[in-house]
């Protein structure tokens, strides 16, 4: 009964989206939620900023079909309806960091003070039950708006947030083995339903392409970061706090990575530039759809990894402990990949110029030879090419 349900609430949900997507796109520019190319964004022409806003009202439409969610639930989207509107606002007229984590740590604080659902626990690791007492609550705070811009730094090309978010909800299904579906996991549900129409039109298979936005992003954040401590602090369920890592392992992962390069500089690590894996793999070759492919590979990877030693090992410190050095694996990794590639940049544009200065004394060399002149002008001539070679070579030598 609770599945036929749910195949109908998520039918309403990817229809109200893809509507939303419709409607959405044609109002995009007069509401400001246009996305323009620039030096960090490399893609082609305007496109409109409505994809996670049409998932949200494809998320609200299949919860007011579905009917049965609690106070938790709903207490959820109440508060997700909050940060779709920062992230369109911040779309809009690019909000600054503080601005944005206010708003956030005062929506979470808000779900813990109304639910009581907050990080209490890290589970049995090592044989000791480790509890935080009221540590939990500011760990809490941290761990959601790490999500959330987890989900929004991996928003970097077309697809890849959303996929991600499709594998982490089937490894959430797969760690809990859920029967009936009911509560938290039918809304995740409901979100990967509603997210199917905008992967297809971000993909341009809807008419003109369409970006999630920071809206999305959050949006997917936010209610997986929480679906995720409401399971793993519920007694009863087989998603352990350290299994939650492995579900999302790939945007942690990326987090870490780009957080500790950016400190490790000098530089804020909420800065943004084009040093995330996915801007890794385009510099080596990689096509965006090849890239897309290889991180979905590489997310559910580890998500199998995590499963495979919450069924083996029977050990929630061995499983941290290789989570932990897998992390480690891929920060460094990363880390030296991205400088090689920044080294190799930087080389060829430092020798660019005197490249193309070679290059067009050359030719104006070969020019001017090659006109008729007095042998006394063509003898000057000689002489001062000669000068500009040399110049160029001290140049380059320097």
């Amino acid at each position: 009964m609770h599945e036929s349900r749910l195949v109908v609430d998520c039918l309403v949900a990817a229809c109200t989206s893809a509507m939303a997507i419709v409607v959405l796109r044609r109002f995009a520019v007069l509401l400001g939620l246009v996305d323009h190319p620039d030096q960090r964004k490399q893609h082609n022409g305007d496109v409109p900023l409505v994809g996670g806003l049409a998932i949200f009202i494809g998320v609200a439409a299949g919860a007011a079909c579905h009917g049965q969610f609690q106070g938790f639930e709903m207490t959820l989207l109440g508060t997700a309806a909050v940060l779709v509107l920062l992230g369109a606002l911040d779309d809009r007229f690019d909000l600054s960091v503080r601005d944005r984590l206010l708003i956030q740590t005062i929506v979470i604080l808000t779900v813990i003070a109304s639910s009581g659902v907050y990080i209490h626990t890290l589970g049995r690791i090592f044989g000791h039950e480790v509890t935080l007492g009221w540590i939990g609550v500011p760990l809490t705070v941290v761990a959601v708006i790490g999500l959330v811009n987890a989900f929004n730094m991996m928003d970097g090309i077309d697809g890849l947030a959303g996929s991600l978010e499709l594998v982490s909800i089937a490894a959430i299904i797969l760690f809990a083995d859920p029967s009936p579906l009911h509560g938290v996991i039918a809304l995740l549900v409901v979100l990967a339903a509603a997210s199917l129409p905008y992967l297809v039109a971000n993909q341009g298979f809807m008419g003109g392409k369409i970006f999630l936005g920071d809206a999305g992003s959050m949006l997917i954040g936010y209610l997986l970061a929480w679906a995720l401590i409401s399971m793993s602090q519920t007694p009863g369920t087989q998603l352990s706090p350290v299994n939650v890592l492995w579900c999302v392992a790939l945007p942690v992962f990326d987090t870490f990575a780009v957080m500790y390069r950016r400190m490790r500089q000098g530089r804020s690590p909420f800065k943004p530039d084009r040093g995330h894996i996915h801007h890794i793999l385009l510099g080596l070759g990689l096509a965006p759809r090849a890239t897309l492919a290889v991180l979905i590979l590489l997310a559910t990877g580890l998500a199998l990894i995590g499963a495979f030693l919450s069924s083996a090992a029977h050990s929630a410190g061995t499983n941290l402990t290789t989570f932990c050095l897998t992390l480690g694996v891929y920060v460094i990794t990363v880390t030296h990949v991205w400088l090689r590639q920044e080294a190799r940049q930087h080389g060829v544009a430092d020798a660019q110029p005197v490249m193309d200065a070679g290059v067009i004394a050359s030719e104006t060399a070969i020019q001017e030879v090659a006109l008729p002149a007095p042998k006394d002008e063509l003898m000057f001539r000689e002489d001062e090419n000669a000068e500009v070679y040399r110049s160029l070579r001290r140049s380059s030598r320097r």
